[in-house]
């Protein structure tokens, strides 16, 4: 039947979150000012039903939560350093920011590998009771044992199965030694989905020209970090496959960290102090009063 001439078209139905499964890939990060330098490495992330952690530890001979194992997930090394719980501190973020509840939370990280992980970028995906992602919970990771959290909205017409996500915030947490502060990030995301076996996200850090006449061109990229992930079925096969593939990972990534600074530290570039050093830690739930968007945790880690 033909709809009535006039009758708004209906919202595109939510395809829903991806069922819990492991994303591999490969990072790249591409630095564009003042001096060029690229790297790229194999790397590969967990995505977890934070709902569904103890039913998920029932199943898996090979990766344990909140306990040692090849592959461990353990909830304190995110969100406020809680024991348990994760999921709650999720929601109590996006109630703090106004934002709707979460019927299901996916989190995206690395695991522990022999008991060590580090995860430079963490993602909460918040979905709604009708399937369909609301926020985006983008949680940066320093080497200082510092946590910070970017909330972001999700638009309506960025809920397909296809659509790709364009966020954008300032930067508001000190990370890399060669960057400052005074700077923006621009989020293009693809998340994962149900039925979409792709996940895509690119991070461009901006700083802003004013000599330029276009406004549209003062957005000025000074590195530029891609993450293309295939998706593969999260089970004991996969798990055995990943160690002999991408041994140490986590290892892998912070020694890699350390080595690329060092390399950058040759080529001359300038480097910055840590803005908040001696300050108190900014509990989240007071960051979220004041600015929703993002806040900072500071943890024992």
């Amino acid at each position: 039947m033909r709809p009535l001439s006039g009758t708004a078209a209906a919202a595109p139905v939510a395809p829903g979150p991806a069922p819990e499964s492991v994303y591999a890939g490969t990072v790249m990060h591409q630095r564009l000012r003042p001096r060029r330098h690229r790297l790229q490495y194999r790397m590969f992330s967990l995505l977890l039903d934070l709902d569904g952690l103890d039913a998920l530890q029932q199943r898996l001979r090979w990766l344990s939560v909140n306990r040692f194992n090849l592959f461990a997930f353990h909830e304190r090394d995110h969100g406020d350093g809680r024991a348990r719980g994760l999921a709650d501190w999720v929601r109590a973020q996006l109630q703090a920011a106004g934002r709707p509840a979460a019927a299901s939370i996916r989190l995206l990280a690395m695991p522990r590998v022999l008991g060590y992980g580090f995860n430079p970028l963490s993602l909460h995906f918040c979905h709604g009771a009708d399937g369909r992602l609301h926020s985006v919970l983008y949680e940066v990771h320093n080497t200082f044992g510092e946590r910070h959290v970017y909330l972001e909205a999700v638009d309506d017409a960025q809920t397909g199965a296809d659509a790709r996500l364009v966020q954008r915030c300032d930067k508001a947490f000190h990370v890399s030694p060669f960057l400052p502060l005074a700077l923006a990030y621009r989020f293009r995301l693809q998340a994962p989905t149900a039925g979409h076996g792709e996940f895509d996200l690119a991070i461009d850090v901006l700083e802003r020209d004013e000599a330029a006449a276009d406004s549209d061109a003062r957005d000025r990229r000074v590195l530029v970090a891609h993450y293309a992930a295939q998706q593969q079925p999260l089970n004991d096969r996969t798990l055995l496959r990943l160690a002999a593939t991408h041994p140490l990972l986590t290892l892998k990534v912070i020694a890699g960290i350390h080595w690329e600074a060092l390399k950058l530290l040759l080529k001359g570039l300038r480097m910055y102090t840590h803005p908040g050093a001696g300050e108190p830690p900014v509990a989240a739930a007071a960051a979220a009063a004041s600015a929703p968007s993002n806040a900072a945790i500071k943890t024992g880690s």
